[in-house]
């Protein structure tokens, strides 16, 4: 869990990173051990191993805290599906392989400890944080457009032949993520990497039957 919160600022010194990185991998844990509300920030200071001082003086309050590890976690779950899409982009004409490593990017991105976290946290917390939800969709909105733009250019190539790319990106994103969803009984089993190649293997499967040329 702690991977994820290791997004550094290069303009502050290293020590200071360092006890920021260690705050925001703690308040993670106890976040989503205790909610938002049964957290205290001396519990927090007690699994970062830092002062409860040093806390407010790198993050003010609890709330200020609470929203920087959700746009942490958020960041750093954009960034890795942007890059999983990029892989529809390799050189080469193996668009089933190319599907495949990108559907298996996806899913292994979507079932990380981190992405689940996040998405029971802010699950849990949108009562009291409405304005949340609308930080963590930008995921997903920013990585279907990405997807919807690499399959229309598939698609003006020749590869495939689609009528709505928009569309075809959700279906293939619903391929992933609902037999995860299901198989994981909701994000509470961890699913085993052969079970999940099967899964993205078979997502690209069917996307290229109903799709491919």
């Amino acid at each position: 869990m702690n991977a994820a919160l290791s997004a550094s600022r290069p303009a502050t010194p290293r020590g200071r990173i360092d006890k920021q990185q260690a705050v925001l991998a703690a308040a993670l844990t106890v976040f989503v051990r205790s909610g938002y509300t049964q957290a205290r920030v001396d519990e927090i200071a007690a699994e970062a191993n830092v002062a409860k001082a040093t806390v407010y003086n790198h993050f003010g309050d609890k709330e200020t805290l609470f929203r920087q590890v959700v746009q942490t976690l958020t960041d750093n779950a954009l960034t890795a599906n942007l890059a999983a899409v990029e892989l529809l982009t390799k050189n080469g004409d193996d668009l089933p392989a190319n599907l495949r490593a990108a559907g298996w990017q996806l899913a292994t991105c979507y079932c990380a400890e981190e992405s689940r976290a996040l998405r029971r946290l802010v699950s849990a917390e949108a009562s009291q944080f409405p304005d949340l939800l609308d930080i963590v969709d930008e995921v997903p909105r920013r990585v279907l457009g990405a997807l919807a733009d690499r399959l229309a250019r598939l698609s003006l190539s020749g590869s495939l032949h689609l009528d709505d790319p928009d569309l075809a990106a959700t279906q293939f994103a619903a391929l992933l993520t609902g037999s995860v969803d299901t198989r994981s009984r909701s994000g509470t089993r961890r699913i085993p990497d052969s079970e999940l190649r099967v899964i993205t293997d078979a997502a690209a499967a069917t996307f290229l039957r109903a799709f491919g040329r």
